[in-house]
């Protein structure tokens, strides 16, 4: 079976965004797939939209960049109205729906996914993680890995001095899956 999964994952500088970009080409890695990450740094990252590709296929990359997502993960609005009209026809675009209008999505082109990501980090015990909550959602979603192998990954991308902070990132990320779950049932 032929897996090839690309997405942009975008928000406000300081959402994480990186992070969880980095812990989905790890967990990809970790699984045995070809992977390609590639953060966008720049004058962008001070106030406007920050962003990063995650490509993750079982088949050699021919190009890290990605032209017509076929997924996204969109912290905020200035991302949505950025990313959104390059997406694929069919994708999935999981939403942080804590900050941005679910009105603004074209659900009739994508599949959408909304996620009050901030209301259950919350929930969780901090807003901090609602990352981990939309990267949760968005493997649930797509597929595209396992979620125990991207909880595993965790211990890879978050620094020594917070390794106790692991099972609470965990239970976040288990939290955005079990919400994408029931949206799309």
């Amino acid at each position: 079976m032929q897996l090839y999964q690309d997405v942009i994952i975008a928000g406000f500088g300081g959402q994480g965004v990186m992070l969880i970009g980095n812990l989905l080409a790890y967990a990809g890695m970790d699984a045995g797939l070809n992977v390609t990450y590639i953060p966008v740094y720049g004058p962008e990252m001070r106030g406007g939209t920050a962003n990063c590709t995650v490509v993750v296929s079982d088949e050699d990359i021919g190009s890290p960049l990605i032209k017509t997502p076929k997924s996204l993960i969109i912290m905020n609005r200035p991302s949505l109205d950025k990313f959104q009209p390059r997406m694929a026809d069919g994708g999935v675009l999981v939403l942080n729906s804590s900050l941005v209008d679910t009105a603004l999505l074209d659900a009739e082109r994508i599949k959408a996914v909304p996620v009050p990501c901030n209301e259950i980090a919350d929930s969780i015990g901090n807003t901090r993680m609602a990352n981990m909550v939309a990267i949760g959602a968005y493997v649930q979603a797509t597929g595209v890995l396992k979620l125990a192998q991207l909880k595993k990954s965790l211990e890879k991308v978050i620094s020594p001095h917070y390794k106790h902070l692991i099972p609470k990132n965990a239970e976040a990320i288990d939290a955005g899956a079990a919400h994408a779950k029931k949206v799309l049932e």
